[in-house]
């Protein structure tokens, strides 16, 4: 089964289940595969899926410290909870140590010394990760090495 389908049947699940949080984040992401289908005249493969769903919890991430200013309790613990259920999607996460190997690698092999090759570094490790690990991770690991 592929994860689109994968995505229909858990939406069938939480509609059954009356999952509200489950049913409107999976029916979110379902929108968002449709509208990029339709924008780009394709049919998505589960990469295509697996970027369309990071970006929507790239999305929820970025929003989250604003909840979090704000003081609404009730909507942190919901946005925490459709953050969880994207995270189900996607294969599991690099932690910050395989992240770190994976940068350092890649900066001797392209043989980059300064910042100022940072594009070549971030083109080259972005797809090794695509979907297991944030571009932004990805940015601060590398800067790490090379300032």
């Amino acid at each position: 089964m592929n994860l689109k389908e994968t995505l229909a049947q858990d939406l069938k699940t939480a509609m059954k289940d009356k999952d509200a949080v489950r049913k409107n984040t999976v029916q979110c992401v379902r929108a968002a595969i449709l509208q990029v289908e339709k924008d780009q005249k394709l049919v998505l493969d589960d990469d295509g899926v697996i970027d369309v769903i990071a970006k929507e919890l790239k999305k929820r991430r970025d929003v989250l410290p604003d909840y979090e200013k704000s003081g609404r309790e009730e909507l942190i613990a919901e946005l925490k909870q459709e953050i969880n259920v994207l995270m189900g999607y996607l294969p599991s996460q690099l932690t910050h140590e395989e992240l770190d190997k994976i940068v350092k690698e890649r900066i001797v092999a392209l043989g980059v010394t300064s910042i100022k090759e940072m594009g070549k570094v971030m083109a080259d490790v972005l797809p090794r990760v695509k979907g297991r690990a944030d571009g932004k991770a990805v940015n601060e690991v590398a800067r790490g090495y090379l300032n």
